[in-house]
């Protein structure tokens, strides 16, 4: 079984999968990102799949999952490091991740992250004000 550790770095967790997940994987990291979501009140989840080198649909639905999940739990999610041949396939599968936000790098991803973070700041604040 693939475990995926899940750190907590201010308001983000970081879950970096280390190996490609089978689908009993996949549901254990969904089931452990919504625990920590709710014990740790983040606001920003990434999901590192650089090493991920293949994905089915299953995975692919999952990851949708995962981000509409943490957006209910109020988080917003962004996925790196998706291999060309990864991304080739959600494309052949039809998949459209609507509630997946991407980019290519960690580096990248934290910054998209904080972007999203400081917009729903700036509009709590013109709620409130």
């Amino acid at each position: 079984m693939a475990r995926v550790p899940i750190i907590h770095i201010g308001d983000t967790l970081i879950a970096t999968v280390q190996e490609d997940l089978r689908d009993q994987d996949a549901l254990d990291l969904q089931q452990h990102l919504s625990e920590r979501l709710t014990r740790t009140g983040a606001r920003g989840v990434l999901l590192d799949l650089s090493v991920a080198e293949t994905v089915d649909s299953f995975l692919g639905r999952l990851l949708n999952d995962i981000a509409v999940g943490a957006r209910l739990l109020g988080a917003h999610t962004v996925v790196v490091g998706i291999q060309p041949a990864v991304a080739i396939t959600l494309v052949e599968l039809g998949l459209q991740l609507r509630g997946v936000h991407t980019a290519l790098t960690v580096e990248k991803g934290l910054a998209r992250l904080g972007a999203m973070l400081a917009r729903d700041e700036r509009a709590e604040g013109r709620r409130r004000g």
